[in-house]
């Protein structure tokens, strides 16, 4: 019990801020066009920066890491596999499936992950929580939309996935940072301290952003809720588990491993619910998954943080 509210104690802030968020669309002090800006800012500058000046620092080796890659690899395919199942069991629309897809995957890994691994493990964290983004990243905007488009049309546009898988800043990023990595490029003194300043600045943007999101959603009914909550489990608890007792059996310990458990438990984050918009598939699903799985998250990932010390 100590170690949980050791845990819990160790992410409150991080909630707090998230709090705020939600605190300040509910007073009417910001309205919802705050998400769009501050995620633009996110996206765009914030997590870039972050992810490049990680990797320019990191001596990544492939043959070292290999374990942590495959082994993350296989979870979110068997992931992103398993909505097939679940869809014919419960007889969900297409548009639910497709969006099964994504949810079932692909948590908070970065807005959410990466301030949390390095506040419970500190800088040391940081590397593999980069490693670990870029991996979901990677399979997120390659096997997962090409799973939605094939469940749904029965094609696949290839040109539209490799457009955006590459396309998008955070793996542009993940290319530049270990491209200027192995070249052993390093940018000048005031740039990477220019970088690292914007870095340090996108952990309260997001989680300010993902409150005032939480916020601005409409709450519905409290019998909607029911199959949200139990998604939410699959999600944080049951999947996760599946992976922590995996991960038991092959040569992965200390942070690697925290950090492969800890990310599979993340809540479900805005990049989903966002590609579930532009795909016009089931948003109301995924924006509700957003909201409470966040929140039971307050709860759930000190469990995770707790078990994994």
């Amino acid at each position: 019990m100590s170690s949980f509210l050791l845990a819990l104690k160790t992410i409150l802030p991080l909630f707090l801020i998230i709090l705020l968020g939600f605190s300040l669309i509910r007073m009417k002090a910001v309205t919802d066009l705050w998400v769009e800006v501050l995620n633009k800012y996110a996206l765009w500058i914030g997590f870039p920066a972050l992810i490049f000046t990680a990797l320019v620092k990191l001596d990544f080796s492939l043959s070292e890491n290999s374990t942590l890659l495959i082994a993350n690899s296989i979870y979110l395919t068997g992931s992103m596999l398993l909505a097939f199942p679940i869809a014919a069991i419960f007889k969900t629309s297409v548009k639910t499936k497709q969006t099964l897809i994504l949810v079932l995957a692909f948590g908070n890994i970065t807005y959410l992950g990466i301030p949390v691994l390095v506040n419970v493990l500190g800088e040391k964290a940081l590397g593999t929580g980069v490693i670990l983004s870029s991996v979901y990243l990677f399979w997120m905007f390659s096997l997962a939309l090409i799973l939605v488009e094939v469940s749904g049309e029965g094609k696949v546009h290839p040109g539209r996935v490799m457009f955006k898988l590459f396309t998008n800043p955070l793996l542009m990023a993940v290319l530049l940072g270990t491209l200027a990595s192995i070249l052993k490029i390093y940018p000048g003194s005031s740039m990477m301290k220019s970088l690292e300043l914007i870095a340090q600045s996108v952990t309260a943007v997001v989680l300010l952003s993902l409150g005032i999101f939480m916020g601005s959603r409409e709450l519905g009914a409290l019998r909607e809720w029911a199959p949200i909550a139990g998604l939410s489990i699959v999600i944080m608890v049951i999947l996760p588990g599946i992976l922590f007792f995996s991960l038991k059996c092959t040569t992965l310990k200390g942070i690697p491993f925290q950090c492969s458990v800890l990310e599979a438990a993340m809540p479900l984050g805005l990049t989903p619910y966002a590609l579930t918009e532009q795909y016009n598939l089931n948003p109301k699903l995924a924006s509700r998954l957003v909201v409470l799985s966040t929140f039971l998250s307050m709860f759930i990932l000190p469990f995770w943080i707790a078990i994994t010390a």
